[in-house]
């Protein structure tokens, strides 16, 4: 099987389908990390470039390394220090690249829907690296690639969102995948952190994080952004710990094997203790070295990789 569209914009648009075979095709891609060399040919003679508009260390340094395990042509452009600075426009910073031989563009942009402009735009493959509030598909990937490979499963588990559902592209992209593939998922934060009928995704609302986490088998407490609190969508950082912070005293209410991730970088003591990012329930380290396989499917899957082996069967 294939993935047959050119670029990866959103888990809204993907299909069960194609979500399972992403996740599957990462699987053997996650082994190469047992590897003394860990370089595959998979996309040698192709060019890639990650092109972030906002700050990134995890998710650029991620799909940098799965570029380079397969042997790709990594360029990595910061907005900061491009011709952007000098009033060039997203559409002639992409031509120029495209025109240099880049044949897969990486995009973090704080505009909702840019990578969609740049997908019409462009022959090159775009990967939506994070756009605004929108949508960031390949942390949720890599989300449920954790969460089945812990769980052996996604069909029919509970899994809980707690945070700022609002403003969370995180929280979008999960919502879109985990009910796609059959997950009951709750979204818990404050009233003022919680979307206007989201019910019509298919989740369920909670307010109060002690009765929510109870019976649940993964919990992924987003990152709460502190600059939220100085526009009053929460009254303080101390109450938001008061009611949503994940420590031991909260987990223990939580069934034993619950599943713990975040999408980092956490802001250890607020929405989460250090006591439980490093928890054996914790699969937040885990979570990094699966986004390097997942994004490594990606890359795989778009530039054509299944297509050739159809063709030849």
């Amino acid at each position: 099987m294939a993935l047959r569209r050119k670029d990866l914009l959103g888990l809204e648009d993907l299909t069960r389908e194609e979500i399972e075979l992403i996740l599957d095709t990462a699987e053997p891609c996650k082994q190469i990390f047992t590897r003394d060399i860990r370089k595959l040919p998979t996309l040698r003679g192709k060019t890639m470039v990650n092109l972030f508009y906002e700050p990134s260390t995890r998710t650029r340094t991620s799909f940098e390394l799965a570029g380079k395990w397969m042997s790709a042509d990594v360029i990595n452009i910061a907005a900061s220090s491009s011709s952007v600075v000098k009033g060039e426009s997203l559409k002639d910073t992409v031509r120029t690249l495209e025109s240099l031989g880049a044949n897969i563009i990486v995009m973090r942009h704080r505009a909702a829907g840019a990578p969609h402009f740049l997908a019409r735009s462009v022959d090159a493959a775009v990967v939506n690296a994070g756009d605004g509030a929108h949508e960031h598909p390949t942390q949720a990937l890599l989300d449920l690639y954790t969460i089945r490979e812990k769980k052996g499963r996604i069909e029919g588990l509970k899994v809980l969102i707690v945070g700022d559902i609002l403003h969370s592209r995180v929280a979008k992209s999960n919502i879109w995948g985990l009910t796609k593939m059959g997950a009951s998922v709750t979204v818990v934060g404050p009233p003022t952190l919680i979307p206007p009928e989201i019910e019509k995704t298919g989740v369920k609302v909670s307010y109060n994080l002690d009765e929510a986490i109870r019976d649940v088998d993964a919990i992924n407490v987003l990152r709460i952004q502190l600059e939220r609190q100085k526009k009053g969508l929460f009254p303080s950082t101390r109450e938001y710990i008061n009611l949503y912070g994940l420590n031991r005293h909260r987990l223990a209410k939580a069934r034993e094997d619950v599943l713990v991730l975040h999408p980092g970088p956490a802001n250890l003591g607020i929405e989460i203790t250090q006591e439980v990012a490093t928890c054996d329930r914790s699969a937040i380290a885990e979570q990094v070295t699966n986004g390097v396989a997942v994004r490594m499917a990606l890359l795989y899957l778009i530039s054509g990789g299944g297509r050739q082996h159809e063709a030849a069967g």
